[in-house]
Parts: structure tokens; C-alpha cells; sequence
């Protein structure tokens, strides 16, 4: 991916530390290991806090990790800072094989995280996107499911998904692990 990552490996690990940890009071359940390459599938996604509360966390756990959000977070001069941070413009008005192309780039990649938010929106969508999955499926790379549960105040990560070609299998899979979490705005969650 890029060379250069603004705020990665910093003193910016330790004020994200103190903010998230401190200051939120956040906790986490972390039980899966991070490898060099996979998905993070992040949910529920219900509001832009979910974005910094998710920056936050990378930053304070010193890894640097991609991310998908939609071209229009990217005018000037906020998507300078968007392209900093590792965020990847989607265009989803253009017909593109992205999920070939970005399953590519992260089988040429010594290292290669990418968080994807299933969902694909901050409102209440039970047919969720299914990118991710095709992009861990066709690098053969694992999902990490990260939740975010505002109610708890918890980050949480205690599954890994290997992509295996059964779809619907393991969507409702993922979905199940996923029901119980509360996003920030709760009734803009569906699974």
C-alpha cells in the first residue's frame, strides 16, 4: 500500500492510548492474534464516532491499518488528511472489480490490514456488503471480527473468519457474533 502513514509508530500512540483508554474509558476483549495480512471487519457501524473511536484504537495498539470510505470524505483539504490516515476513496458509482483489485494488491503486500465496515452504512441495513468477505476469499487472508460496543464501552475481538467459499454460511456466521453488540445509535444496527 502507501509508504508513509501519518501518526503511526509516534508520540501519537500514547495520547490515543490515554484518550480511548483514559479518557472514554474504553476497555477491550482481544482473545485473536493480528496477523501481517487480513480483514478487520468492524461492527456495528452507526455513527462517524465509530471511524475515531476505530483510529483511536490502531494508534493506541501501534498498527497501522487501511481503510474503506465512500470519495465524498475526500474533498480538499480533508482528503489530504483522509489518504494520511490510510483511507481508500470508494467509487460506487463506477462499475470496477475493486474486490479483485484490492485482493491483489494484499497478495503483493508484505503487510496488509484493511478495516471494512460490513454494513457499508451508518443506518439500519440488513443485507450487508459482501467485499470484504470476497477480498479475504480471493487473497486467502482471515477476518478479524472487531466489535464495537458503545454500551460496554469494549472493543472486542474473539473470532477470526476463514474465508472458505460458503458465503451464506459464514455472512450469517458473522452476522450471529455481531447481534448482541450496540453500536452508538443502537436502532441503526440490523442483522
Amino acid at each position: 500500500m502507501k509508504p508513509f502513514h501519518l501518526f503511526t509508530f509516534s508520540p501519537f500512540h500514547s495520547f490515543s492510548n490515554w484518550i480511548l483508554f483514559g479518557w472514554l474509558r474504553f476497555k477491550e476483549t482481544i482473545t485473536e492474534p493480528l496477523p501481517e495480512k487480513c480483514i478487520i471487519a468492524l461492527a456495528p457501524h452507526t455513527s462517524n464516532w465509530d471511524f475515531i473511536i476505530g483510529n483511536l484504537y490502531s494508534r493506541a495498539r501501534n498498527f497501522h491499518c487501511d481503510f474503506l470510505m465512500k470519495k465524498e470524505w475526500f474533498f480538499w483539504p480533508m482528503g489530504i488528511l483522509m489518504r494520511k490516515l490510510g483511507g481508500i476513496p470508494v467509487y460506487r458509482s463506477k462499475q470496477m472489480h475493486s474486490t479483485d483489485i484490492i485482493a491483489e494488491q494484499a497478495r503483493q503486500a508484505k503487510s496488509f490490514r484493511l478495516c471494512i465496515t460490513p454494513e457499508g452504512t451508518r443506518k439500519a441495513q440488513p443485507e450487508w456488503k459482501k467485499g470484504f468477505y470476497y477480498i479475504a476469499l480471493k487473497a486467502e487472508i482471515p477476518i478479524l471480527l472487531y466489535g464495537l460496543d458503545f454500551a460496554e464501552r469494549r472493543i472486542v475481538c474473539t473470532k477470526t473468519i476463514i474465508p472458505n467459499g460458503d458465503i451464506e454460511a459464514q455472512m450469517q456466521e458473522i452476522k450471529e457474533y455481531y447481534a448482541n453488540f450496540k453500536g452508538l445509535h443502537p436502532e441503526q444496527f440490523s442483522v
